[in-house]
């Protein structure tokens, strides 16, 4: 079977022997008041890889060199690179049977949280390297903006209750709509259904459970 380790356009010479890739629970379990649990299934949180990576200092016949050989200071000055200048980058493993048919792929979006180099001279003129990297979702903030006509004040707060929408520092009121529920809400506010519970949170003095809300309840979301 062949492996190949990408580091974004970097070809790892040598295979790493072995590859970890936990995907992190994010679920959580809350006890009631008759002492018993549940368990509120969440998104999964960001995967973490290690592996350990051989870099060769002498020519190895075993090893693959894409553009020719380099030594592994080459290798190491692309890690620093990217931990310096907190880049994210493409880490890809293909991986193929002895007749090329390729099994799956990893292919995720990371960046490089720390790694370690040793130098052991069982391993004569080579260096290893200990890589963890961690899942990278790209993100950025919204901004939120009114066009509401100020000249009247009654005028404005009716135009405010009729688009559910009030904007203030930190947050904005909603007007619970038939057939909305948390998650719906979260999912429209942040993209993100399984962040209903930080909505739960700002309103538990109107919300006694987070599984029932009713039209016409105002709730605020924090921004």
């Amino acid at each position: 079977m062949a492996y190949y380790f990408y580091i974004g356009n970097t070809l790892l010479p040598v295979t790493p022997d072995k590859l970890s890739i936990k995907i992190k629970n994010n679920n959580k379990t809350i006890d009631l008041i008759n002492n018993t649990e549940i368990n509120i299934l969440k998104n999964p949180g960001l995967t973490e890889i290690e592996f350990k990576a051989l870099l060769p200092n002498v020519k190895y016949p075993f090893a693959i060199y894409k553009n020719g050989f380099q030594n592994a200071f080459y290798y190491l000055k692309i890690l620093e690179n990217l931990k310096v200048n907190r880049l994210a980058f493409q880490f890809i493993v293909s991986r193929q049977m002895p007749n090329k048919k390729v099994l799956y792929d990893t292919n995720m979006r990371v960046s490089l949280e720390e790694y370690k180099i040793t130098e052991d001279a069982q391993e004569g003129f080579d260096t290893i390297v200990e890589i963890k990297l961690k899942q990278y979702k790209e993100y950025s903030t919204k901004l939120l903006s009114s066009n509401q006509d100020t000249s009247n004040v009654n005028n404005r707060a009716i135009s405010i209750i009729q688009t559910d929408k009030i904007l203030n520092n930190g947050g904005q009121n909603y007007v619970v709509q038939t057939d909305d529920n948390l998650w719906n809400i979260a999912k429209k506010f942040y993209g993100d259904g399984s962040k209903y519970i930080t909505i739960y949170n700002s309103n538990k003095d109107k919300i006694s459970n987070p599984n029932l809300i009713y039209p016409g309840q105002v709730l605020w979301i924090p921004i």
